[in-house]
């Protein structure tokens, strides 16, 4: 192959670039898009769930879990729970993963493991994990503590977060006693 023809092809394939180039920015100029003003689908929303979104807090409190603590099984809690290893770990003594160890949870404070960067919403919680306060988290952790760096979307069926709750108990040298 001469250079003659080597200078062609390259003229070519930047001839070709150029005309790419030109096209997309003729185009930017040549079609502009039409914003509507207002949606043209209206999505209907229920008043309930917009006054959540504008509070940021979910408006009903989940059910009482105490009640349920006795009849809790701790081994489908455990089972349950193993969605929750990918961020935490649950044995005494063990690191923090993404989210604290939470050996020895209830009735421990809020922040409870020294050394792990909890948020700041999370280190203002006053009192302990009660087990009203670990269901509310768990039902929903972002309306429980709003700001919480947990991602979690929480468990919404209620014997699952007993079982759960249950299972979180018995992480503990002294296991706190169920509620009456």
């Amino acid at each position: 192959m001469s250079s003659l023809e080597l200078n062609k092809f390259a003229g070519a394939l930047l001839l070709a670039g150029l005309i790419a180039m030109l096209s997309g920015f003729l185009a930017r100029v040549l079609v502009e898009p039409r914003v509507p003003e207002k949606p043209h689908y209206a999505v209907a929303v229920p008043e309930q769930a917009t006054a959540q979104a504008e509070t940021g807090k979910e408006a009903a409190k989940p059910e009482p879990i105490g009640p349920l603590l006795a009849a809790a099984d701790p081994a489908a809690g455990q089972k349950a729970a193993k969605a929750c290893a990918a961020c935490h770990s649950f044995q005494k003594g063990e690191p923090a993963k993404v989210g604290p160890n939470l050996w020895g949870i209830v009735n421990n404070k809020h922040a409870h493991m020294e050394g792990f960067a909890y948020s700041d919403a999370m280190k203002a919680q006053q009192g302990p994990w009660t087990y009203d306060a670990l269901n509310g988290f768990l039902t929903n952790p972002k309306a429980a503590v709003p700001g919480t760096k947990m991602t979690f979307a929480g468990i919404k069926d209620t014997k699952e977060r007993a079982n759960v709750i249950a299972w979180l108990r018995t992480l503990s040298d002294n296991p706190a006693p169920l509620p009456q």
